[in-house]
């Protein structure tokens, strides 16, 4: 009896630790985040902290736990840099939208200067999934300027899925106009972003401000240039600070991470408009991708303003890919962009 008891006792304890395995999803309401796991492990969180004004993903993690994101200014690292405070985690937003700026809004703009700005607030959870390797969450937000009117509803579809050591976010994003028309004009900052760890940053000999080993905030004619790994390489087969202001499919980021190949990787699809979109990638760590500036990145040869009325929905889609362990090849992006356009 003792003996059968104790069987019984240990196929619970196997059975107990196999649903550990794969994703959870765990909503922290009073820490406004909704923590992304996979296999017990950090992968993301969904955060709407008042002081980022638009909810993000941060931090990104890989799959076995090494941080992909900067950490300034909510979780500030040695070593960073101290630029645009807006810049946290992964995030989409937009510079002009009715003539207010979400993309530049934080802490830092003055009081006297906000009613520019536009602010970007969690509204509710709709949906959440969590499966041995896929994840889904589905929440919506409000795009409201300083007074409260309303612009934008958005609802935004997450899905996560795991394959070896490949993390993959698709980010389905429908925006809506409100009571009024919406117009977004042509301009440079926008769209889908993500500030990357200092160590993927492409070297850089320009001046700056980061963090120091003390946690002070120090000025230098040029950034320290060890450890710095990053390089950009288009679809198009350009590479480096070329990639700005081009166009292609997909654009991956290859660097180091404590010797650690790591890829960071986004990719447009083809039902996007503007496909196939302009690349606002950046070497201080700014990667973002832009359909809607072509005036400014084509100088002025194209033009992307759009305009909609009341209830009129616009749509984006998008994959980031962040690989550990082996940096991708073009060949391999080719293939990953073709299935993600299937």
């Amino acid at each position: 009896m003792k003996l059968r008891f104790l069987t019984v006792l240990v196929l619970f304890s196997v059975s107990a630790v196999a649903q550990e395995k794969g994703f959870k999803i765990i909503e922290k309401p009073a820490e406004k985040r909704i923590d992304i796991l996979y296999n017990d492990r950090l992968m993301t969180a969904y955060r709407y902290d008042d002081s980022i004004m638009k909810p993000v993903l941060f931090p990104v993690n890989t799959v076995s736990g090494i941080t992909i994101t900067r950490g300034y200014p909510l979780e500030p690292r040695a070593g960073e840099r101290t630029d645009h405070p807006h810049h946290v985690g992964l995030w989409l937003n937009y510079e002009s939208v009715n003539g207010l700026d979400f993309w530049n809004h934080s802490t830092a703009i003055e009081p006297a200067r906000r009613p520019h700005y536009g602010t970007i607030f969690h509204k509710r959870v709709e949906s959440k999934q969590a499966g041995e390797n896929r994840a889904e969450l589905v929440v919506h937000t409000e795009w409201k300027n300083q007074t409260g009117v309303l612009q934008l509803r958005e609802k935004t579809q997450f899905i996560f899925t795991v394959t070896g050591s490949r993390l993959e976010i698709d980010r389905t994003t429908t925006l809506t106009a409100a009571d009024t028309k919406v117009i977004f004009k042509d301009v440079k900052d926008g769209m889908l972003a993500i500030r990357v760890a200092r160590e993927l940053e492409q070297p850089s000999g320009e001046a700056s401000e980061y963090i120091d080993a003390s946690g002070r905030v120090t000025k230098v004619d040029q950034m320290p240039a060890e450890g710095i790994t990053g390089l950009y390489t288009s679809s198009e087969g350009i590479k480096g600070d070329s990639v700005w202001s081009s166009r292609g499919r997909w654009v991956m980021l290859n660097g180091n991470i404590r010797k650690q190949p790591i890829t960071v990787a986004m990719i447009d699809h083809p039902h996007n408009p503007g496909y196939p979109t302009y690349w606002h990638a950046r070497g201080y760590g700014l990667f973002a991708l832009n359909p809607l500036g072509a005036a400014v990145f084509s100088n002025g040869q194209n033009r992307m303003d759009i305009e909609l009325v009341p209830g009129q929905s616009i749509h984006f889609k998008y994959r980031i890919i962040i690989q550990e362990g082996k940096a991708l090849t073009a060949g391999e992006m080719n293939t990953l962009a073709d299935q993600f356009a299937n």
